[in-house]
């Protein structure tokens, strides 16, 4: 999978620090349809609610995953154990309503949403990363917005490609991996 991408004017918007919060997050949560996200490290992530109160993003994407949106994580590593003990609390999303695969070669960072909002950056799915983290404990991250269709349409192609397991086959990893996605 190589692509260089033709030169051409996109708008975007630059996103630091709590501004990943606000614009990503936020519009996941908002989804309709979908939430496609990509990261190399997939943690527990708490978000304010309500009256400043934490909640687990899992909380908010079992309300969503109800209301029937395509909510998929492509990850790089084991989740850890907060977002597994997490996760196993809500049963509409271990039944499928979250779909989660593991590749050991992702390491990209991306969130679509509703096929109309595109995230690229540093920020991996995290509380450091996109999370409501403070800022002297949040990580310095960096990131470009856009609604761009042809942008859209070119990482939700190699997303799925990826999460189809059309990689797998000449993968020069395989050996390391417990489940390619091609199986």
């Amino acid at each position: 999978m190589d692509l260089v991408g033709t030169q051409r004017g996109v708008p975007v918007r630059l996103l630091a620090g709590e501004g990943h919060h606000q614009v990503v997050v936020e519009r996941a949560l908002e989804a309709r349809c979908s939430v496609w996200i990509a990261t190399a490290n997939l943690k527990e992530m708490l978000i304010r609610g309500p009256g400043g109160s934490y909640r687990s993003v899992l909380e908010h994407f079992d309300r969503m995953a109800g209301r029937g949106v395509d909510l998929r994580i492509l990850h790089g590593a084991l989740p850890s154990r907060a977002f597994r003990a997490s996760f196993d609390r809500f049963e509409r999303l271990v039944q499928g309503g979250l779909e989660l695969r593991l590749c050991p070669r992702v390491h990209l960072k991306a969130v679509v949403v509703d096929g109309e909002l595109l995230y690229l950056g540093s920020a991996n799915w995290t509380g450091a990363g996109l999370g409501a983290k403070s800022s002297a404990r949040r990580n310095f991250e960096l990131g470009l917005v856009t609604s761009d269709p042809l942008l859209l349409d070119q990482v939700q192609a190699i997303y799925d490609q990826i999460w189809r397991g059309q990689e797998c086959a000449g993968c020069g990893r395989r050996d390391l991996c417990e489940a390619p996605l091609d199986l």
